[in-house]
């Protein structure tokens, strides 16, 4: 079981701050597939990733107890 962290942007489109997935021993692209394919509505483009607080690459593997983030850009002025 992993924790997936939606914030801004993707908790409006989900309406959720978090999800409990059963996923695991999978890369971060992997899971973004997932979930855009069970969430049409969720845009991740341009989103960072960190897996338990740490910034992580497409192909870093999630595993088990996990906790994904997707953080969308920052922007201001």
């Amino acid at each position: 079981m992993i924790t997936v962290l939606f914030f801004a942007k993707q908790q409006e489109q989900l309406g959720l701050e978090k999800l409990e997935r059963s996923e695991s021993q999978l890369a971060v692209s992997e899971l973004k597939q997932k979930l855009i394919a069970d969430y049409p509505e969720l845009t991740l483009a341009h989103t960072m990733t960190a897996i338990n607080e740490e910034y992580a690459e497409e192909d870093q593997v999630i595993n088990d107890r996990d906790v994904v983030a997707f953080i969308p850009p920052v922007s201001g002025g």
